[in-house]
């Protein structure tokens, strides 16, 4: 080996043991790089999951520009309150104009008493102009089991290309319309009472025992503790 060959090797030896080499200088370089994507990942995943409540005013504030409509039919009488009031008040912190429907005007009454005020009657309501149109349940939904008009409604919604919604007992309503053959859904029962999981199997639809059902535009749930989620996925399909 001659000299110089010696003191290169000598040298590079030297500067590992001070852990002066370039390859240990590279090893650090990364290190600080590795540790700097560390810090900034951490900090976008801060980010993505900072604010729920950020992300939810960003998208109310869009839906409410982008002039977002929904309108709820529910009975005169007997709707079930929870599936109206907990659904209205989530849409409206969206920031989505929201459309109470019903075979008469006046002052809607719920099943445990609660008020609504009707804005349209269903022989007004026009599907095209609304971006959903949502069936609620209760003991006075069962009257528009067979009504021609709820029936038109379901039918021209979905010919629109709009959401169909319905919950508890409603989406019979939907199965009555024939607009559930082949569809995967939900609706009310217990183990007690069948008759509506019955009407929807004999109209052709895929009963699915579920909370919330989406099977395209149409989205079904089975009842009151389903309504803040029947809401939630509304309001995200929009």
């Amino acid at each position: 080996m001659t000299e110089e060959m010696k003191n290169s090797s000598g040298g590079a030896q030297r500067a590992y043991a001070r852990g002066t080499s370039p390859h240990a200088s590279l090893g650090g370089t990364l290190r600080s790089v590795s540790s700097f994507a560390k810090v900034v990942d951490s900090e976008a995943q801060k980010e993505d999951t900072l604010n729920p409540c950020r992300k939810g005013y960003i998208r109310s504030h869009l839906l409410a520009e982008e002039g977002k409509k929904i309108a709820i039919i529910i009975p005169f009488r007997s709707f079930r309150d929870e599936e109206y009031f907990i659904p209205k008040s989530i849409f409206q912190q969206a920031g989505i104009r929201v459309s109470t429907v019903s075979n008469s005007k006046g002052i809607a009454i719920g099943d445990e008493g609660g008020e609504a005020k009707v804005d349209l009657l269903a022989e007004e309501l026009k599907p095209e102009e609304y971006d959903a149109i949502l069936f609620i349940g209760g003991p006075g939904a069962l009257k528009y089991l067979d009504d021609a008009i709820m029936h038109r409604i379901a039918q021209e919604t979905l010919a629109k290309g709009k959401i169909l919604g319905a919950i508890c007992v409603a989406p019979a309503i939907l199965a009555n319309a024939g607009v559930l053959k082949g569809i995967n859904a939900t609706v009310w029962s217990s183990s007690m009472d069948k008759s509506a999981v019955k009407i929807l199997k004999g109209n052709g639809a895929k009963y699915i025992d579920k909370p919330v059902v989406v099977d395209g535009n149409v989205i079904t749930a089975n009842g009151p503790l389903a309504a803040s989620k029947f809401a939630e996925t509304v309001t995200n399909n929009l």
